[in-house]
């Protein structure tokens, strides 16, 4: 296969976008030799709305997992202190924050108030969105509402079951930590299914 003028294989270019989809790196060989391919995928992004309890844990697993985190809490004494110093807080409403920030299919968004109206216009947003993970905290009541809610908006069956509510695996969690920690596992399990590994698991 013919060179393109940077001289490097289309193959390979066709190849390397493929593996950054997947996040994996590779020795790929082209027609004119053996190429390694290895891929600096951007970051993915966590966005957490409500600097609740939870909040706290979440955005330092998630840091420590690889995600850009941002929190979104417009209720000023909740965001107060040093609990979530070092993370982005954002202290605008969901929708125009959301609306500024833009989703994509490395995206996670979990609603964390049982508020409404801070969690509905979120969760909406991501439904509309490629985000590859929605989650709410709530029991199981606080879901159904939540659905019907979103029925009455317009949104299909179909699209609300991209909706983990109530969030998290069911590990038994009790503690703001342990919490944190069964929803990080999902979110996690989400994106390994997607077949999106990280560039140093090789």
């Amino acid at each position: 296969m013919a060179p393109t003028d940077a001289g490097i294989d289309p193959a390979a270019i066709a190849r390397s976008r493929e593996l950054l989809a997947q996040e994996r790196c590779e020795r790929f060989d082209s027609d004119a030799g053996p190429i390694f391919i290895q891929v600096f995928p951007p970051p993915f992004r966590l966005i957490l709305v409500g600097a609740v309890h939870i909040a706290q844990p979440l955005a330092e697993l998630g840091h420590l997992a690889g995600y850009e985190v941002l929190i979104i809490e417009p209720r000023s004494a909740f965001a107060q202190g040093e609990s979530f110093a070092g993370f982005q807080v954002d202290a605008r409403w969901p929708d125009p924050a959301l609306a500024e920030v833009g989703a994509d299919p490395r995206t996670a968004l979990i609603a964390l108030t049982h508020d409404p109206k801070l969690d509905d216009p979120a969760i909406e947003w991501a439904l509309r969105s490629p985000a590859f993970y929605i989650g709410a905290l709530g029991s199981r009541k606080t879901h159904e509402s939540r659905l019907r809610r979103l029925a009455q908006r317009g949104f299909s069956v179909e699209q609300c079951a991209r909706i983990h509510g109530p969030v998290g695996l069911s590990i038994g969690a009790a503690t703001p930590a342990e919490i944190a920690v069964a929803i990080m596992a999902e979110v996690t399990q989400v994106r390994r299914a997607r077949g999106q590994r990280c560039a140093t698991e090789r």
